[in-house]
């Protein structure tokens, strides 16, 4: 069965998906495509799906009789309303970061899936599909004991000046508050956020570095490094000690070279670099997923904790030092574990 996908949503990240399904997946096609844009729509249509038809608007996307499942592309506060429109259309549906922009939105997501009694939502935290985070969820699991502490950093060379303080954590850490859950196996309790010396390299608009500390159910203490103005690369940092040894998140490959009286590796500067053939393996993982009329990967429940948590973490930004509870509601059965 070959699934008839619609994307909603045609700026980068849209287009890198479409590609991706019409030129190295297989078992899929895209088939329809919408944006708030129309000629960015079109673009896409003429340049790699030259038989998708244009949709002004997502809804009519969604309803479309020969639409077997969408990927939603768009800006974060569209999410909501099309997730929903795919729920009650009954199609499995890929949903980029935020699932919502509240907490609440994300809620009735949650709530409207369980309603319909299976699920049909992915949300789109790649991170689990990385190899380097597969291989180090396997020495968490079986290698390393119980886990006591995270160690973590998440750097960018820089940022625009539209980014300020509170996108720390709904557009950057977002990643590691799904990542560690599926790496630990656990759920926060709280957090708290601290700032050291700022940086000469931050505009006015972003505190930056900052540390994030977690504590999880279980006890593990967790430090995140969010440092978006570090200059020498794009660099993702992770590591877990356990009581019985202790575990790295591998470093992308890269040729080692001898040269000039140096012993020196290239680092990578572009997220998009980082994680390419994760989003291959993701959006593979939806298509199988699909065909069945299904989801599988990151749930909605995934995406409302993520939502809860970072909220925790702006306002633990606010202030500044103090513990802010995290508390979550009881997982739906839909959402159970294994």
């Amino acid at each position: 069965m070959t699934v008839r996908i619609g994307v909603i949503g045609t700026g980068m990240i849209g287009r890198d998906h479409t590609r991706r399904i019409q030129q190295v997946l297989a078992g899929a096609e895209v088939v329809a495509l919408s944006d708030y844009n129309p000629e960015a729509a079109r673009a896409v249509q003429a340049d790699l799906a030259p038989g998708a038809k244009v949709y002004e608007r997502g809804e009519d996307l969604v309803a479309a009789g020969d639409v077997d499942a969408v990927l939603i592309c768009s800006t974060g506060s569209t999410h909501e309303q099309y997730v929903l429109a795919a729920i009650a259309a009954g199609k499995p549906c890929f949903c980029e970061k935020p699932l919502a922009t509240t907490a609440e939105g994300a809620l009735r997501i949650v709530d409207a899936e369980v309603a319909h009694g299976s699920r049909l939502v992915q949300v789109g935290f790649m991170r689990r599909y990385d190899a380097g985070y597969r291989m180090l969820k396997q020495a968490v699991d079986s290698e390393i004991g119980a886990p006591l502490m995270v160690h973590a950093a998440h750097r960018n060379p820089s940022v625009p000046e539209q980014y300020v303080t509170p996108m720390a954590i709904h557009d950057t850490l977002i990643h590691e508050i799904d990542v560690f859950r599926w790496l630990l196996d656990d759920d926060y309790i709280s957090a708290q956020v601290v700032f050291p010396r700022k940086s000469g390299h931050a505009h006015d608009k972003v505190a930056d570095p900052q540390i994030v500390l977690l504590e999880t159910a279980k006890g593990v203490r967790i430090d995140v490094e969010i440092f978006v103005n570090c200059r020498y690369g794009y660099d993702i940092q992770c590591q877990v000690v356990g009581e019985e040894g202790l575990a790295n998140l591998p470093d992308p490959m890269a040729v080692t070279l001898r040269r000039e009286a140096r012993l020196q590796s290239g680092i990578m500067t572009d997220w998009k670099d980082r994680f390419i053939d994760s989003y291959d393996v993701e959006l593979h993982d939806f298509i199988i997923a699909a065909a069945k009329g299904t989801a599988a990967g990151p749930t909605s429940w995934d995406g409302y904790v993520a939502a809860i948590s970072s909220d925790a973490c702006v306002e633990a930004q606010q202030k500044s030092g103090q513990i802010v509870p995290i508390s979550l509601p009881d997982r739906p059965a839909l959402y159970d574990r294994g």
